[in-house]
């Protein structure tokens, strides 16, 4: 059990145990209402809603089978999160102290979703930027700052007095 509910290791294990039920929330509305954001990937790979340059054009994927696979993927990625936070989160309830290198590797895991594969690649490479329709830029940038700070939270040292 959390012995000091003010200590440091009780802060890291409530930031985790969020991120962990969120993450497990969102992969659980991605397999449950998997055609809304299916199009969503399936619209950002295609660049069909884009100023439509025909300098970025080329980068467009207009496949339904990759766009699906990426899909899978992302949700196969958001699940992974979500374990490995809950194994932090569960191994912080108990005050075991190798539940930080949990928290951080699925905080580490949500920066690369939403960072690398949302602001960068999504938003960036496929131009989802210019997208009114199909724009998740400002929930990815949401999502990886959430993902920095407890990044940060899990990577503070506690005093020894504490």
């Amino acid at each position: 059990m959390i012995t000091r509910l003010g200590s440091l290791r009780t802060a890291i294990a409530v930031a985790t145990g969020i991120a962990a039920l969120y993450m497990a929330l969102v992969t659980v509305n991605n397999i449950t209402d998997f055609p809304t954001n299916r199009a969503f990937v399936e619209h950002v790979l295609a660049m069909d809603t884009t100023f439509k340059s025909p300098n970025t054009m080329w980068r467009a994927i207009t496949s339904p089978a990759v766009a699906l696979i990426v899909y899978i993927a992302i949700i196969v990625w958001e699940a992974l999160t979500a374990i490995v936070l809950g194994i932090g989160f569960v191994m912080g309830v108990r005050d075991n102290p190798r539940a930080r290198p949990f928290g951080t590797v699925g905080f580490l895991m949500m920066m690369l979703l939403f960072g690398a594969g949302f602001i960068a690649i999504g938003g960036e490479w496929f131009a989802m930027w210019q997208s009114q329709q199909w724009n998740g830029l400002q929930p990815a940038t949401s999502n990886f700052l959430i993902a920095l700070a407890g990044l940060i939270l899990t990577r503070l040292r506690e005093r020894p007095d504490a």
